[in-house]
């Protein structure tokens, strides 16, 4: 059974739903313009897989807290938000094993939190984003990716990104995802009707566009340290915001390093392929974290 209540961490208050018990947390990061919603399929797998599964909106998102300064979306804060929403967990349920689960810019944040945390991390799943050095690399030789990366020079512009999403009750962030799925029945209008009420919240379209305004493009200098906590790629290869080379030459980089790639699905791939998403994350989890 899943609940929703909220959890203090950081200053701030982040709005949860959660699943399972016990001190081992697996952590899901949602990603733009998502909320915990996006974690549905997953947090009843983890919590039968043994795990306290707890699925935060991110600051600025849904019901949590949602600062109002451009800077208070900067990485340093956003990764502090996972250390102090892991430390609470810690206070409340005992200290166990830490996991990692998350998508889109909630697998920046992941990746930038396990290379700033060595030996923090039990296990990192990525669905969708590269590593950051992979991503700097690709993006420097591949126009292909230049011209799907269009969107980030545009959300760096003041007031009309917003005023583009929010207009006709935040249309455009519910065709984000239908538009965007290959497999359009995963996005009906219960669900884009969510995502689209979250964006009309006061504030909120400004505090998700301010995750690209903080830290592009200084986030791809991040420093690089060869990581050792297993890690799980998962990418849905028809998506059309980030190209399929980015899953490759992760070798130098991660030392213990699983891709699973998904024909025929969409960024969106949690949401619109969740058996097959689970049943990856299932096998993985059983090999490498028993």
């Amino acid at each position: 059974m899943t609940t929703t209540r909220s959890i203090a961490a950081n200053g701030l208050t982040f709005a949860v739903d959660a699943a399972g018990a016990g001190p081992d947390i697996a952590l899901c990061l949602h990603g733009f313009p998502e909320s915990r919603f996006s974690w549905r399929h997953q947090l009843p797998l983890l919590a039968d897989l043994g795990w306290h599964a707890v699925a935060p909106d991110l600051r600025g998102y849904g019901g949590s807290s949602r600062p109002p300064r451009r800077a208070d979306y900067h990485i340093d804060h956003l990764v502090a938000d996972v250390a102090a929403l892991f430390a609470a967990l810690a206070t409340e349920h005992g200290k166990g094993r830490h996991l990692l689960v998350a998508h889109d810019w909630g697998a920046i944040i992941a990746w930038i939190y396990a290379l700033r945390n060595p030996g923090v991390l039990d296990g990192l799943i990525i669905m969708n984003v590269p590593h950051p050095r992979v991503f700097r690399d690709v993006l420097k030789t591949s126009w292909a990716q230049k011209k799907k990366s269009w969107y980030v020079a545009f959300f760096q512009l003041p007031w009309l990104p917003e005023a583009l999403l929010g207009a006709r009750g935040a249309e455009a962030i519910g065709k984000a995802f239908s538009d965007m799925a290959i497999d359009k029945s995963a996005f009906p209008p219960a669900v884009t009707d969510h995502y689209r009420a979250n964006a009309r919240q006061p504030g909120a379209l400004t505090a998700m566009v301010n995750y690209y305004r903080a830290n592009f493009p200084n986030i791809l200098a991040e420093p690089v340290v060869p990581l050792a906590v297993p890690t799980l790629l998962l990418w849905g290869e028809e998506d059309s915001a980030l190209d399929i080379a980015l899953t490759e030459g992760y070798g130098p980089l991660v030392a213990d390093f699983t891709l699973q790639r998904f024909p025929g699905v969409s960024h969106w791939v949690q949401q619109e392929a969740p058996v097959a998403v689970n049943a990856a994350m299932r096998e993985w989890l059983g090999a490498k974290l028993g």
